[in-house]
């Protein structure tokens, strides 16, 4: 699919982040998503601007390292994006021991026997939309909007590496102990962040997920 500028402003809203950035607000992550996949593509193709950063969020795009953000905020609103494509690299397998603290509630809140739980987010592939929180955490969108369950009222003060979780749209795998509100449902021994290895997170923005039953 080709992209194209049109004299149409689109629904995307530049804003100036210091001398050399430029913070792009879009309408939702699946807008971020398509934005962030279009920008790679412009710079693989030699298109884009030289940058140093390409960072996507919730619902914006920051570019760091621009010599001139003001003219691609110019440009910018002009891009006609495409959506997602739905075919890409081959997904990155994860193992997961579907026995999580919140399994049970999770099963309740949507509807299902425990072991269904397992099956349902099994047969879903994830896309990592953005990184935060902590090295190596991905948020990963793909659950249908009847299985989006609420944080846990209380958070844990202390969710253990590995552990899989859910939280609205997302989810998610903990790469290290810490703090955390997210609805655990299993873990998994993958390592999310290395600082041994090249790149050192195993899930980058737009990474293609799906997740595997193991025993």
């Amino acid at each position: 699919m080709t992209a194209h500028r049109t004299d149409a402003p689109s629904p995307c809203r530049p804003l100036r982040v210091g001398p050399h950035a430029l913070l792009v607000e879009v309408a939702g992550t699946e807008e971020a998503q398509a934005l962030h996949a279009e920008l790679l593509r412009r710079r693989a193709a030699g298109t884009l601007p030289p940058v140093t950063e390409i960072v996507p969020a919730a619902r914006t795009v920051l570019l760091d390292g621009l010599a001139d953000p003001q003219a691609l905020a110019a440009d910018i609103v002009h891009w006609d994006v495409p959506p997602l494509a739905a075919v890409g690299s081959e997904p990155v397998v994860l193992p997961v021991r579907y026995d999580g603290a919140d399994l049970a509630e999770v099963a309740a809140l949507w509807g299902v026997a425990e072991d269904e739980v397992a099956r349902l987010h099994s047969g879903l592939e994830f896309r990592v939309a953005f990184c935060g929180f902590a090295p190596g955490f991905g948020y990963l969108t793909g659950l249908p909007e009847h299985l989006h369950v609420p944080r846990r009222a209380t958070p844990r003060t202390s969710v253990p590496a590995g552990a899989v979780g859910l939280a609205g749209p997302y989810t998610g795998v903990y790469p290290r102990s810490s703090p955390g509100g997210w609805q655990l449902i299993g873990r998994t021994d993958a390592v999310l962040w290395d600082v041994a290895r090249e790149p050192a997170a195993l899930l980058a923005p737009g990474t293609r997920v799906r997740f595997e039953v193991s025993t």
